[in-house]
């Protein structure tokens, strides 16, 4: 098992910043590929970015690729998304998660963190 845990949410204007983090505890972090998704009121969950266990490759959707970063700390057991130039539609919960096999099956999921950009 893997407890994932986000924080860093917030209300910021468009065109500003928010750094979130996802703290994990319980099995060997440090093997597991992790992504951030997010879900907006009425629309379905999206995939935000994903990092590979060592920190080396990195995916992002097309809306997010020179905005928003992904980085980890596996000395640290965390996951960081940093979110620039925010816009009003990138408002959601965003949420952490573990994809133990790397396979892009997502098995462990945090409570996630409202994000909320105004204009």
């Amino acid at each position: 098992q893997v407890q994932l845990v986000e924080s860093g949410g917030g209300l910021v204007q468009a065109g500003g910043s928010l750094r979130l983090s996802c703290a994990a505890s319980g099995r060997p972090f440090s093997r597991y590929a992790m992504g951030w998704f997010r879900q907006a009121p009425g629309k379905e969950r999206i995939l935000v970015a994903t990092i590979n266990w060592s920190g080396g490759r990195t995916y992002y959707s097309n809306s997010m690729k020179g905005r928003f970063t992904i980085s980890r700390d596996n000395a640290k057991n965390t996951v960081t998304l940093q979110m620039n130039s925010l816009k009003t539609e990138d408002t959601a919960v965003y949420y952490c998660a573990a994809d133990p096999q790397g396979n892009n099956e997502y098995d462990y999921w945090g409570q996630g963190t409202q994000v909320t950009v105004s204009s």
